[in-house]
């Protein structure tokens, strides 16, 4: 019975968890907390290649954002839940941690450079209350956990080549050796490429590689598992809701390959105005009427190295013991072509562009172990998690050499910057301790876990030798609980109905350079913040009813969430005492809680085998409870929305196979959202969907099995503001850059062969 499978903690996995998932309850049958599941048969209705972040938007409570249609593009891409972004969620791969998914890397990365999605087993959310063991120091609304898949036990291989709308190429190829007394492994990689789907057409190309061997012997197994990542990605331009308005348009993106538009626009800059009057070289066209409108083009370039080794005993059929070590590299910069930043300033090659480069580095060691220990009715866990990154950000000026045609490409690592704003060094040590206690009582019918943990993070920052125009602080800052307790209760009313009642406390570290934490500021902010600023926290109580049949699954859940401490850059005093005193800085600052109430409801129809509708709905209502001071003046957000939060969601999944078709239907309702704090800016709700159908040849001359598959998404080409980029306190006339655009109706056609 799907209760009785192992819970897939990150620190305890089973050697089999992976493969379980396939079998288990959609809704988390047995679970006594909020948690849904998705597998591999759920990527129908979506193209070949597609992360398993986006998969999970069909989610009660999830709502997940790209203006891609693989849910690839990183800084276009968006997760929320409950109320909370995705950079106060946790992440992990087969245990490892991912982070905290945040473009600005600094102690992970995104799940898509991290496993190719056709080696992925599937995924578990928790949408409140993570297990104990998940290693991470950001899952404060939650946690995702990804599997990867296994080796097959039969020698063969697969090969698959997409093809798609804005030259989309995608091949993949993998090989496996199949079972030898024990040992299975399997090798892949994945070349990728595409255009952006609005002019220009500048390309973003992938190149990955992952690995897996598994040694099964009588006392257990050992798993390595390797990844290599090459991305270059172009990103997209931001937009305003006054751009809008004055006709740029969904598919407004970059000047590119325009250089002499951009130019144009760059001496409109305020360096190049004198006395209020503007330089004689500047100029605005097509409805762009400020600098911040467009700029020539931008890009992310991420390269990441990923390993493990793990191990899990059974010493006896009592004890478990689980094993792991990780390692993970990365490089990256991205690319801005900044306007009004001179080029060769003074020379008579001048230009009123530069590229600013914000560049990161990742070099983080860990270690994770686990002791299930099964006495008597109860079953005793507890693990231990260790890990050390050291992590690097900087940030740059490049001069254009002067032309009169077309620029440099900046599709590589750049070097040897002419600007160095600054160079700050981290060390981030973590280690985090968990015990808990699962038993059952009255005839088994009532289900308790109980436990703690103990996260201890500290993060010192060092700017690294040399004479920078910005320079940043040189701090130390922790974030620590003794004892976080969690609780959770499950009952079972009979062999398929459950109720279900769960209460955890977590804490949030402080966020490192990549993301623009605590400690990328001025020395004289960070010392102003000394010993005032706190971790976030959060409070999470959960209940719900679930029910599992033959022909249907369902499942209701309410939740009461109190988010503390919240951390928000600003400067409390009026602009004629900015920077006068040490108080005066713009500094981070703890601005209050956040109240966030819901329900979550998921309903699945299986009247018969080949048929399934999927269906869930869910309506949260999340505010601010406090107001906070800006420029002196009192900011308003007291009852105000949460930013980039719906208040409702639905959505709906028809699947269907007969024989050798398979069609498959996807719909979501996502509601209104505020991009401003006061919610005096933001945009209605809309309905996307998403289409998928395929068929099986069988076998066919030297090959296992033939398929073709066809996907369209965004069927109905409907347009709307996708991710919502940046907040505001404030934008009375909708000039803040605060979104990017939808992408537009794209089809994909893929032939998959296994051999």
């Amino acid at each position: 019975m799907a209760e009785d499978l192992p819970t897939a903690d990150a620190t305890n996995v089973k050697p089999d968890a992976a493969k379980t998932l396939e079998g288990v309850s959609v809704i988390g049958q047995g679970e006594t907390r909020q948690v849904q599941r998705v597998t591999t048969k759920d990527v129908a209705v979506l193209p070949a290649g597609t992360s398993l972040q986006k998969i999970l938007n069909r989610m009660p409570g999830v709502n997940v954002q790209s203006n891609d249609a693989f849910g690839a593009n990183e800084e276009s891409q968006t997760i929320s839940l409950r109320g909370f972004n995705g950079q106060r969620l946790g992440y992990t791969l087969d245990g490892v941690p991912l982070g905290d998914n945040a473009y600005g890397n600094y102690n992970g990365l995104n799940i898509s450079r991290a496993l190719i999605a056709e080696n992925a087993a599937g995924a578990e959310l928790a949408q409140g209350i993570g297990s104990l063991g998940i290693a991470s120091t950001s899952n404060l609304g939650g946690a995702i956990q990804y599997f990867s898949a296994d080796p097959l036990p039969t020698f063969g291989g697969r090969f698959a080549q997409t093809f798609g709308s804005d030259q989309n190429r995608r091949t993949y190829l993998r090989l496996d050796t199949g079972d030898f007394h024990g040992f299975s492994m399997y090798l892949s990689g994945v070349r990728a490429t595409a255009d952006m789907w609005a002019p220009p057409s500048s390309p973003t190309t992938t190149k990955q590689f992952n690995a897996k061997a598994v040694y099964q012997f009588d006392g257990g197994r050992i798993t390595a598992f390797a990844d290599t990542s090459r991305t270059s990605q172009a990103d997209y331009a931001y937009l305003s809701k006054s751009g809008m308005a004055r006709g740029l348009g969904w598919d407004w993106n970059l000047y590119a390959p325009n250089w002499n538009r951009a130019l144009a626009a760059a001496y409109c800059a305020p360096a190049y105005t004198i006395k209020g009057v503007k330089d004689a070289r500047c100029g605005y066209s097509g409805g762009v009427d400020n600098i911040d409108d467009a700029y020539y083009q931008s890009r992310a370039l991420r390269r990441d190295d990923l390993y493990y080794l793990a191990g899990d005993f059974y010493p006896s059929d009592a004890l478990t013991v689980h094993a792991q070590v990780y390692h993970h590299e990365n490089a990256g910069q991205g690319h801005w072509w900044s306007p009004g930043q001179k080029s060769n300033p003074g020379a008579a090659q001048e230009l009123p562009i530069s590229i600013r480069s914000t560049n990161y580095k990742i070099n983080r060691n860990g270690v994770l172990a686990s002791l299930g220990w099964d006495l008597g009715s109860h079953h005793l866990e507890g693990g231990v998690w260790y890990e050390q990154n050291h992590h690097n950000v900087e940030r740059n000026f490049y001069y254009i050499p002067y032309t009169l045609s077309s620029p440099i490409s900046d599709n590589t690592y750049l070097s040897d910057p002419n600007r160095r704003l600054f160079n700050q060094a981290y060390t981030i040590t973590t280690r985090q301790a968990y015990l808990q206690d699962s038993f059952k009582l009255l005839d088994d019918r009532l289900s308790v876990d109980i436990g703690v943990k103990s996260p201890h993070v500290t993060m010192t920052a060092r700017q690294a030798p040399g004479v920078y125009e910005a320079p940043v602080a040189n701090g130390t800052l922790k974030a620590e609980k003794n004892l976080l307790p969690q609780v959770g209760v499950g009952y079972k009313l009979d062999a398929g109905q459950e109720l279900f009642l769960s209460y955890a406390k977590n804490i949030a570290a402080f966020q490192g350079g990549g993301a623009s934490g605590p400690l990328l500021v001025t020395q004289s902010s960070f010392d102003a913040t000394r010993g005032n600023l706190k971790p976030e926290q959060s409070r999470t109580i959960e209940g719900g009813y679930r029910i599992v049949q033959r022909e249907f699954e369902a499942s209701a859940a309410v939740y009461d969430v109190k988010f503390d401490n919240r951390l928000l850059s600003l400067n409390p005093c009026p602009s004629i005492q900015q920077g006068t005193t040490l108080a005066c800085t713009t500094r981070f600052y703890n601005v209050g809680s956040v109240s966030s109430r819901g329900a979550e409801f998921t309903f699945i129809w299986k009247p018969f085998e080949h048929f399934q509708w999927y269906n869930s709905a869910s309506f949260n209502r999340s505010t601010y409870d406090d107001n906070y001071v800006q420029n002196g003046a009192v900011v308003p957000t007291k009852g105000k929305i949460t930013v980039d939060t719906p208040k409702r969601m639905f959505a709906s999944e028809i699947a269907w196979t007969y024989g050798p078709w398979n069609l498959s239907l996807r719909g979501k309702y996502t509601g209104s959202r505020y991009y401003t704090y006061t919610n005096d800016q933001g945009f209605g709700g809309y309905t996307s969907f998403d289409f998928g159908a395929g068929y099986d040849f069988g076998a066919a001359w030297f090959a296992q099995d033939v398929r073709l598959s066809l996907n369209v998404s965004n069927l109905t080409d409907k347009r709307y503001a996708s991710n919502l980029t940046a907040f505001a306190n404030t934008d009375p006339n909708g000039r803040q850059l605060a979104f990017h655009a939808s992408a537009p109706r794209q089809s994909f056609l893929t032939l998959d062969v296994k051999f």
